[in-house]
């Protein structure tokens, strides 16, 4: 017998998905910071035991559209709520659910449901047990498990209820496959991850990343990637007096970049000028959003 499924996580931005799903691949696949909204596309890891296979999907914090960015944003989520074998919903002890139609879609469908309270090391056992207790009458059907992704505690207990539903079905990939994304997509990701580390207010949202060339050599990688930002005073702040600031995520961004692909690499990075991209259907489909 061998199981294979698709295991989504939707929750709102900033209750750590990208965390969990981190821990639950086992690599660093979705760049996590303390920011909303850090996951903009749906991102895969799989997992691979002798007979079973787990494909995850992180997709984008459910948000109210204020771009064309956001309305495909909340596409992945909607394709997410669609194609699920098992919703792992994650959630935190002092949040809401902040979307009751994509809340009332996971109630209504037959799909098994994992509620994750995460970020429990945050809090205290009462508001622990009030938030369970609450989770249970609003779902009762589902399996509640308090979580604290950053310290990896009940990862097993969500592993093995993943297991328990898990249906059975031949692997959707091959075996040795870890994502579905390409070392490119990755790279960006990293790239923006320091973005939003280090800028604050708007500039990290205004920010897109695009590897423009990734050649391969024999102990080193050579890449050049463009950061897309919207207006001339963006690109200022962003490269900073004495080009200082971009020379810091460049190097930041090299050494996530080494210990991803286990090798050397040269990074390139300029910064360009694109108009309200987040509002451009032709941008949005250049950096791989989709587009109804």
């Amino acid at each position: 017998m061998h199981k294979a499924g698709f295991v989504n996580i939707i929750g709102n931005p900033n209750v750590g998905k990208s965390t969990l799903m981190n821990a639950l691949v086992g690599e660093n696949l979705s760049i996590i910071t303390s920011k909303a909204q850090t996951t903009r596309h749906r991102i895969m890891g799989i997992v691979n035991g002798e007979d079973f296979q787990i494909v995850y999907t992180d997709t984008p914090g459910i948000v109210n559209p204020h771009y064309k960015l956001h309305e495909s944003m909340m596409g992945f989520v909607n394709t997410a709520l669609q194609d699920a074998d098992l919703f792992l919903l994650v959630t935190e002890i002092g949040e809401t659910f902040k979307n009751q139609e994509v809340l009332h879609r996971i109630i209504e469908s037959d799909v098994p449901v994992i509620l994750v309270i995460n970020k429990i090391d945050l809090s205290n056992q009462q508001a622990i047990l009030d938030k369970v207790a609450y989770w249970k009458n609003q779902i009762p059907r589902a399996v509640v498990v308090p979580c604290s992704a950053t310290e990896r505690f009940n990862i097993d207990t969500i592993f093995d209820s993943i297991m328990h539903f898990l249906p059975e079905n031949p692997p959707y990939f091959p075996k040795d496959e870890l994502t579905d994304r390409s070392m490119r997509f990755f790279v960006s990701e990293i790239i923006r991850e320091k973005i939003l580390l280090y800028y604050q207010k708007e500039i990290p949202y205004s920010c897109e990343v695009a590897v423009e060339s990734y050649e391969e050599k024999d102990g080193i990688d050579n890449i050049s990637a463009l950061i897309f930002v919207e207006r001339e005073s963006q690109k200022a702040i962003l490269i900073g007096y004495q080009g200082k600031s971009l020379k810091k995520v460049g190097i930041e961004a090299r050494k996530d970049i080494e210990e991803f692909t286990h090798k050397k690499c040269f990074l390139q990075l300029h910064v360009k000028v694109l108009k309200d991209w987040r509002n451009s259907d032709k941008a949005l489909r250049q950096f791989g959003y989709e587009q109804d």
